[in-house]
C-alpha cells in the first residue's frame, strides 16, 4: 500500500484522559487537524507517547490509501 496522507495534530491529553483509553472506556482519539479537519484514529496508538504528565506536542497521523492507520509520529 501507498502512504498518500499525513494530518498534523496538537495534542495535549491528561493523564486521565488517556486512564479513560487504557481502560477500555474510550477506543478512539477524535483531534481537530492543524487545517481544521476532524481525524478520529485508535488511542493504543499513541502509547509510545505517554508520559507522567499525559500526552502533549505535534504529531502525524499517517493514512494509506485505504484511509487506514499507518503509523503515528511525534513531531514535538
Amino acid at each position: 500500500m501507498r502512504e498518500i496522507v499525513h494530518l498534523i495534530v496538537d495534542l495535549v491529553i491528561t493523564p486521565d484522559e488517556y486512564l479513560r483509553w487504557y481502560q477500555g472506556s474510550a477506543k478512539s482519539v477524535l483531534a481537530k487537524t492543524r487545517d481544521g479537519r476532524k481525524v478520529s484514529f485508535p488511542a493504543q496508538s499513541l502509547q509510545p507517547y505517554v508520559t507522567h504528565g499525559g500526552i502533549n506536542g505535534t504529531f502525524a497521523i499517517h493514512f494509506d490509501d485505504n484511509h487506514k492507520l499507518v503509523r503515528v509520529e511525534k513531531l514535538q
